[in-house]
């Protein structure tokens, strides 16, 4: 996982910030991001402008910890992102 993933502890969360070029870059990242939380039954907080989206992936169900779901998942987001950028 990237290190421009943070790890916070109160409350337990994993956030980052992902830049584009323009809104059609950060629409089909938003769009295939969207495939992935389906996929995987995960769905983070996403806040997005012309250019940029933030991402927070919360602890799921009962669980107050983050667990290896929620890294692979901030995981697959960034390939996905390092995927557009080239």
């Amino acid at each position: 996982m990237s290190d421009q993933w943070k790890e916070r502890a109160k409350p337990a969360r994993l956030e980052r910030r992902y830049s584009f070029e323009n809104y059609t870059a950060l629409s089909e990242f938003l769009e295939r991001a969207a495939e992935i939380s389906e996929r995987v039954d995960l769905f983070p907080d996403m806040g997005f402008g012309k250019d940029y989206v933030n991402i927070t992936i919360h602890p799921t169900g009962n669980n107050e910890q983050l667990d290896d779901l929620h890294h692979q998942f901030a995981q697959e987001l960034e390939m996905l992102f390092n995927e557009k950028q080239h």
